[in-house]
């Protein structure tokens, strides 16, 4: 991973970046690598990242959205980090790393079997909210343990997003119950 990070901190002038490395046991070291070079690439407009089955963990998630952080050109952020054993902690720095992509008009962020937990849930909201460009909202939070606090949180941040047309949600098997539904919508 260290070569791909390296490799792509080499590319500074990319618009667009696509990369798919899902499912190859890829751990927190070779997302800081990633990171790193995602960092480098200020002039990123587009970045769709397919990271799920892996296993980066929080700290794996802190690096990208560190990386993702310095891309504030950014209008357009796919993430995939499905199955990364993903707390928290974790979730707190992409959402800290979404929130300064202050053009960011899409968003599709897929982080489904981790365990996020409510508090994951607030940072991610919190991060969510200070996308005011955004027009474009597909999440997919499935088996999160986010319960009824945790939807409270999100749709208070979705909330903020006064711009959206097109909005996606995917909470299966988070136990948020009547009144996390009733706080999202």
């Amino acid at each position: 991973m260290e070569n791909v990070g390296e490799g792509i901190a080499n590319c500074s002038t990319l618009t667009s970046l696509n990369l798919s490395l899902s499912d190859n046991n890829i751990d927190k070291n070779g997302a800081k690598y990633l990171g790193d070079g995602i960092a480098k690439c200020t002039t990123l407009t587009s970045l769709i990242l397919s990271f799920n089955g892996n296993r980066i963990g929080d700290y794996g998630a802190k690096y990208l959205g560190e990386g993702i952080a310095n891309c504030s050109s950014l209008s357009s952020l796919n993430l995939n980090l499905a199955k990364n054993y993903i707390g928290y902690f974790g979730v707190k720095y992409l959402g800290e790393g979404i929130a300064k992509c202050v053009d960011l008009t899409s968003l599709n962020l897929s982080q489904s079997n981790n365990n996020i937990g409510e508090i994951g849930a607030k940072f991610l909201g919190e991060g969510i909210a200070k996308c005011l460009t955004l027009t474009s909202l597909n999440t997919d939070l499935d088996d999160n343990g986010i319960g009824e606090n945790g939807a409270k949180y999100l749709g208070e941040g979705i909330a903020k997003c006064v711009n959206l047309t097109s909005l996606i949600l995917s909470f299966s098997r988070n136990r948020i119950g009547d009144n996390g539904a009733k706080y999202l919508g």
